[in-house]
């Protein structure tokens, strides 16, 4: 059966219209010139006619944010900090992408990622860069800083403080990547937060009870996730400000929860911003309601601030009756049934693939995408998430370009090493969906899967797609005792901080960037094991690992490589603590089924001569196998198994030159 079952390899950051920003600066910079972008000009196609109807034309400009300010002061990329109250949105309808950005400006952390850094004052040449997800990369977007100006007026986002530029420029990189502004007149809250993030969108009803949603929104807040949500559509397609207060077809940050004493009872309360500013809920605990005059809450001087800013407080079931949507971005998925999350950890899959148009032969010529899920029976268990490739994206009159089905495979078919036949899906019910998020760029869905092999189908393209799949699966909580102490000897039963590994990644890399083998050992030992004393990670183990993560092979893992390593661990960490023997005991004898529960090792096969050297190799003399021990082996397996895969010409031997086999048996 054909698993495809890898990650993508790894990419350089991919340059926008294959434009480069530091010889495109240097340029300017060595001619004294100002960068001018030729491939979004200053033209009025770069906005587009449908932003432009009924304006008088000829009183529009392009201005640098120099010749705004009129050299009364300089410009600025950012003042004291970037915030959400920087923000106020313009004449296109993107409230989707700045109710987004309004919710990454509370996770610094990731919001420089996007901003990178950038002044007005060294080596300024009139050019900047953006960079925004996009299909399992990151696309850098160049641009030059002339903004439109009409009347004198921004034409679109304004910076409410007139010397601070990052949201104009960060609006028009967005706008250049979509092909114009107009692009971004309404669009879709999940595709702003993935473009922003690379995360996963969950997608949570608003049809619980009202202390459920307070506790709901500030687990995720917690947890570092971003959350938007969006209010219905008015009597016209156009966004209005009702009476209440709110705007009809409209985007808005959510920012926090809390829940606070009133009349002798406790009242839950969601906070919201809106990227227009100043238009506020004007309903029970808004800025100016006598809600907040009769409470004698302690935290009321905390909460209550009566500011013309946009941000406002309303009753979570004011929030229910008013919103339809509230939409959470985390680096993995977060549950939040029942109002609680537990600490869940997720392994995660990936496949990164073209999908040609004309296929019309049903399933058994659809592309074909294995996975296992464990021994879990809770809810929602399996999350599959599609994002569409920049050269695909949206078209108002579109809907998702893919479509796939999920099948259950009896074990009668899992000795085939090609492809499922067509009589498999003759005879076998495809799997039942859960909770549905869909847009045009893209799709995730929820599953409850029982355990077993499964295989996802892309089935249908109307056109060429290039596309990746991302599985999350729920790993069983199986670190504790039926007491529910922790057991000492079990692996860390969750990530820290923000529940995202990028977080940990920052706390050990050299000036952000990357990390090397001793502080990949510190890294593991500290913040993945909490094992005992013998049991840590040794320096040529992480070697060894840094090795065979190493793309670009400098010794050093940036923090996609270092991802795709945290991927794997936690998958080890899930084989060795699911050890049919005593917790935090893995015995040689069950090599063998580790290896067979290996997602990423789907496909490859061992013999049992094979399998005695690696017993002889990678346990103690008691037979003992230790998880760093368990992690160099299967990834090392994985390495060498894909490395034969990729020197063979024919599948069945290689030639090397003498230097092509030492390289490959001295580093990786």
């Amino acid at each position: 059966m054909a698993h495809n079952q890898q990650f993508p390899a790894k990419t350089p950051i991919i340059k926008f219209k294959e434009q480069d920003f530091y010889s495109l600066r240097d340029h300017c910079l060595n001619r004294g010139l100002l960068f001018e972008d030729e491939t979004f000009p200053a033209e009025t196609y770069s906005i587009g006619l449908q932003l432009l109807k009924g304006k008088n034309l000829s009183n529009l400009s392009w201005m640098r944010p120099k010749d705004l300010l009129k050299g009364k002061s300089e410009p600025l990329f950012i003042l004291e900090g970037a915030s959400r109250f920087d923000i106020q949105q313009g004449e296109a309808g993107d409230c989707w992408f700045l109710a987004a950005l309004g919710a990454l400006t509370q996770s610094p952390q990731y919001l420089q990622k996007i901003l990178i850094d950038q002044s007005f004052s060294y080596q300024y040449a009139g050019i900047f860069h953006f960079r925004f997800w996009r299909c399992g990369q990151w696309v850098e977007v160049v641009i030059d800083d002339r903004l439109p100006v009409l009347n004198n007026e921004y034409l679109f986002v304004k910076p409410r403080n007139k010397r601070e530029f990052w949201p104009c420029l960060l609006e028009k990189a967005y706008a250049k990547f979509h092909g114009s502004y107009a692009n971004l007149h309404y669009g879709y809250l999940p595709d702003a937060l993935v473009d922003l993030t690379g995360g996963v969108v969950t997608n949570i009803s608003l049809h619980s009870s009202s202390s459920d949603l307070m506790t709901m929104v500030k687990t995720a807040a917690e947890a570092g996730s971003l959350m938007t949500c969006s209010t219905l559509a008015g009597p016209t397609s156009e966004s209005v400000t009702m009476a209440n207060g709110l705007v009809s077809r409209h985007a808005y940050t959510v920012t926090g929860a809390e829940q606070i004493e009133y009349r002798r009872s406790w009242e839950y309360l969601i906070r919201l911003w809106n990227p227009w500013g100043k238009i506020e809920w004007r309903g029970r605990w808004s800025d100016w309601s006598p809600e907040w005059q009769e409470t004698h809450d302690q935290r009321k001087s905390q909460l209550y601030e009566d500011k013309d800013n946009g941000e406002f407080w309303m009753s979570c079931q004011d929030f229910r009756d008013n919103f339809f949507g509230l939409f959470i971005c985390n680096q993995v998925p977060i549950s939040l049934d029942h109002g609680s999350t537990p600490h869940e950890r997720w392994s995660q899959m990936m496949f990164k693939d073209h999908l040609i148009p004309g296929n019309t032969e049903g399933y058994q010529r659809g592309m074909q995408y294995i996975f296992s899920v464990p021994d879990s029976m809770e809810n929602n268990n399996v999350i599959m998430s599609f994002n569409i490739g920049p050269q695909n994206l949206k078209a108002k009159d579109r809907t998702f370009p893919l479509k796939y089905e999920v099948f259950k495979v009896d074990y009668q078919f899992q000795h085939f090493q090609d492809r499922l036949p067509s009589t498999f899906f003759s005879q076998f019910r495809i799997a039942e969906k859960g909770i549905v998020s869909e847009t045009t760029c893209n799709l995730t869905e929820c599953f409850s899967l029982s355990p077993g092999t499964y295989v996802v189908v892309v089935s249908e393209g109307r056109e060429a797609v290039e596309f990746l799949l991302r599985i999350f699966l729920k790993m069983p909580n199986s670190d504790r005792n039926l007491d529910g102490s922790l057991n000492l000897r079990a692996l860390q039963a969750s990530l820290p901080e923000n529940g995202s590994q990028q977080s940990i990644f920052y706390k050990y890399a050299q000036q952000g960037l990357d990390i090397d083998a001793t502080q990949l050992q510190s890294l593991l030992n500290r913040e993945f094991l909490r094992g005992p004393p013998g049991d840590p990670f040794s320096l040529d183990e992480c070697r060894s690992l840094v090795a065979l993560m190493d793309l670009k092979v400098n010794g050093r893992l940036d923090q996609e490589e270092f991802s795709r390593l945290w991927s794997r661990l936690v998958h080890c960490q899930s084989v060795f603590q699911n050890s049919p023997k005593n917790a935090g005991v893995f015995l040689s004898s069950d090599l063998w089924k580790a290896i067979r529960d290996t997602d990423f090792l789907a496909g490859i096969s061992i013999t049992s001569e094979l399998l005695d050297l690696m017993k002889l190799r990678y346990s103690d003399s008691t037979g003992r196998v230790s998880f760093p021990s368990l992690v160099c082996l299967l990834m090392r397996l994985e390495a060498m198994a894909k490395a034969f895969q990729n020197l063979s010409k024919d599948g069945k031997g290689l030639y090397l030159t003498e230097m092509e086999w030492m390289n490959l048996v001295m580093y990786n």
